[in-house]
């Protein structure tokens, strides 16, 4: 039900909403006419574990589906799509119940005015049948429950559980309330009334607020660019000022009027507030991947990073814990996008919905992310398979490994590679959260030298001389002559802010952080990627092609040996080995050597062709013959030609969509209220745009028809093979297994 992001499949590209930058806009949270209802799921889910550990199914409370000796605020209720635009595309068909179950694993959350709510943004993953994926981006925000059907069911139920709980503190208890209050001093008893405060709700002093949903779902891991949308989304509705636009005019604009960006072009379209900006890399670059590596890196820490990315190599059960969605998300597909070439093969689900938790018990490879309970600690969980688990406790940056555990080749040489990377950009190798004082020391005075560097070609933020700066440029030593007879000093300037906004102006279309976020990814995914060419730098020697026709070969496929396993690794360096001898055998490296096999009568895997064409680059530098394999490390030396190619594109924007603007709405409806999430208009949001539309301008007619003219021209100029590359990667870099 998870896995990483693709658009549709090859023979879709005819279709217009195949090139849309999203492709559903969904709404959900609690449905007034239905009530409060209690998450079937929830409650399934509390039976299983009960029968799992023994207890009487009584203890699941699973006649009513509800626990009384939880508070009703902390208890799961079912959640429902409100609506999604448009109501269903034919290629990629709307899944309701995933897309419902992703949007709010836990169900609907409620709070009172006492309680914390900010909002919170989390991504998710859905696997089609033919394997490829789709991506959804969340924001969860609180509203005020205006139904006083909802409000009177919340105060009935907290009437049951005050009851349920005193009487059972009653029938425990020799003593009165009255005595117990008496032996608790000052300090408890002011904590048990906050605690009593925390978890509970007076219909005539309290406000009640409930969780709901806006998301985006995507072809293509956009994270960025769909989590500032959807955050500006949100301030509009509660924003003291109505939105510029009826916010249908944004949603109908990235639906189906902003497109996605084409392999190697960047992107601008609009938000309600300001411009969203995205890139995508060009046919011969890494795949796209959109999650910040730098915040996997400083939540799990180097060292335990690289022994994780092992652990998924050779195909073990990983198990994410966090309480956090866009944490399990953050670290399962930074990891996973440092795969490449390879890709994952087995269960993928980065966001583990409480109701499966059981899905664990399957003996099989998997990748899943399992939120944490509050309070709840390592001891509690009871998983299978334990000698081939590897846990990992996100928030308290804490691994397990399986046993008989080999370690990556040239693992120290590879993590202080990877770390000289970290510490360029400000980040400490072993994690933000676990940062000792003396590293802290230590990165400041490594970004100092590189600062001063002058090596490097930074400028120190020391005045320098204007004349020494410029000298040799005649028409400078020209009118420095004339400011001198002048009178005007010009011989020392302070450059640290001149040059700061010279490099905003020409290339910060989008923050310095966002900017540095994108260079980090892409220059810490070259070093693994260069592990892997200098690993196989000779895997087509030993790949063995013995069918003449496709049909064949897929008929004999289980019967045949692909790879000449025991020639390759008498071929390796000896401290390869313990890695090497394991890794071949997994399912990710066997569908490797398929995919190169296959390309001999179809098109190349995308990630193959940029793999073998890396090979091939490296082989007009280092010419070697297979029995000259060599275990020295040699470090990677595409770090700046990576940076420069993201810089590029986001010095000087490829394409701006189409503004947003008045769609042909009904009068008096969509009207603004503050804090609230308006009924949406379906009419405009169930179709793309339409020639007759009086709406929009001929301005934005004519900037439609040049730019058509403009990516016709230079799609025409591409030839046959960048193209076929430009189809597939629309189509998404990699597929997955449900």
């Amino acid at each position: 039900m998870s896995g990483s992001g693709a658009a549709p499949g090859p023979g879709s590209g005819s279709s217009p909403a195949a090139c849309r930058f999203a492709h559903y806009f969904v709404l959900c949270g609690i449905d007034a006419d239905s009530g409060l209802e209690p998450d079937e799921l929830a409650v399934l889910y509390q039976w299983l574990e009960a029968d799992r550990h023994g207890k009487s199914q009584d203890a699941a409370n699973t006649t009513s589906g509800e626990n009384f000796d939880q508070s009703p605020l902390r208890r799961t209720f079912k959640s429902k799509v409100l609506a999604h635009y448009p109501q269903n595309i034919e290629w990629n068909p709307f899944d309701q119940d995933a897309v419902n179950m992703l949007c709010m694993p836990k169900g609907l959350s409620f709070r009172t005015q006492t309680d914390n709510k900010d909002p919170q943004f989390h991504s998710f993953i859905i696997t089609r049948e033919d394997g490829s994926r789709t991506y959804g981006f969340v924001l969860t925000f609180y509203e005020e429950v205006t139904s006083k059907q909802i409000c009177t069911a919340m105060q009935t139920l907290y009437q049951m559980h005050n009851a349920e709980h005193y009487s059972s503190v009653y029938a425990s208890s020799s003593c009165s309330m009255d005595s117990l209050a008496s032996s608790l001093d000052e300090g408890d008893t002011t904590s048990l009334l906050k605690l009593q405060r925390y978890n509970s709700y007076d219909i005539s002093r309290d406000t009640l607020y409930v969780s709901k949903s806006i998301c985006l779902i995507t072809p293509l891991p956009f994270m960025q660019a769909c989590k500032k949308f959807l955050i500006q989304l949100y301030k509009a509705v509660t924003s003291q000022q109505p939105p510029p636009l009826p916010l249908e005019s944004y949603i109908h604009n990235i639906l189906y009027e902003v497109p996605l960006p084409p392999p190697g072009r960047s992107l601008k379209f609009y938000g309600v507030y300001e411009p969203v900006i995205c890139q995508r890399p060009g046919p011969s670059e890494l795949p796209l991947s959109d999650y910040p590596l730098r915040e996997a890196f400083e939540l799990l820490g180097l060292e335990n990073l690289v022994q994780v990315f092992t652990c998924v190599l050779l195909e073990m059960q990983i198990l994410l814990y966090s309480q956090d969605y866009q944490r399990l998300m953050t670290v399962a597909e930074g990891i996973t996008t440092l795969l490449f070439p390879f890709q994952w093969q087995h269960v993928y689900v980065p966001i583990l919905p409480a109701s499966l938790l059981h899905f664990l018990d399957a003996p099989v490879p998997y990748l899943m992310g399992l939120q944490s309970k509050e309070g709840t600690d390592r001891s509690k969980l009871e998983l299978p398979q334990e000698a081939n688990l590897c846990f990992v406790d996100i928030d308290n940056h804490f691994i397990e490994l399986p046993e008989e555990f080999p370690q990556f080749p040239n693992k120290v040489d590879f993590i202080q590679e990877l770390s000289e990377v970290l510490v360029q950009f400000g980040i400490p190798p072993e994690g933000s959260l676990h940062c000792s004082e003396s590293t802290s020391k230590l990165k400041n005075m490594v970004l100092k030298d590189l600062v001063n560097d002058k090596k490097n070609g930074n400028v120190s933020t020391n005045n320098i001389s204007m004349y020494e700066l410029l000298k040799g440029n005649e028409t400078i030593a020209r009118l420095q002559a004339l400011a001198k007879r002048t009178g005007v000093a010009v011989e020392k300037m302070d450059l640290s802010a001149s040059l700061g906004e010279k490099d905003k102006d020409l290339k910060l279309q989008c923050e310095e952080a966002e900017l540095r976020d994108y260079q980090l990814n892409v220059q810490l995914r070259e070093v693994f990627a260069n592990r892997f060419t200098q690993m196989f730098a000779d895997y087509e020697a030993f790949v063995i092609q013995t069918a003449q026709d496709m049909e064949s070969w897929l008929t004999n496929r289980e019967q045949m040996q692909n790879f000449d396993k025991a020639s390759f690794l008498s071929d390796q360096p000896e401290p390869y080995l313990p890695f090497l001898s394991r890794f071949i055998e997994t399912q990710m490296f066997a569908t490797f050597i398929d995919n190169k096999i296959m390309s001999q009568w179809e098109e190349k895997d995308p990630l193959l062709r940029v793999f073998d064409s890396r090979i091939d680059k490296i082989r007009l530098y280092n010419v070697r013959a297979p029995t000259l394999r060599t275990s020295i490390y040699q470090k990677c030396s595409t770090l700046k030609e990576a940076a420069q190619s993201i810089e590029q594109r986001l010095m000087k924007m490829d394409h701006t969509a189409i503004h947003p603007h008045l769609l042909d709405m009904k009068i008096g409806q969509g009207k603004y209220e503050q804090g609230f999430f308006p009924k949406l208009q379906s009419d405009v949001l169930a179709t793309g745009p339409t020639n007759n539309n009086r709406w929009v301008s001929r301005s934005a007619t004519a900037q439609r028809r040049k730019e058509r003219l403009r990516q016709h021209s230079d799609h025409v100029g591409l030839d046959n093979d960048l193209r076929e590359v430009c189809d597939l990667l629309s189509w998404g870099a990699s597929q997955q297994v449900p």
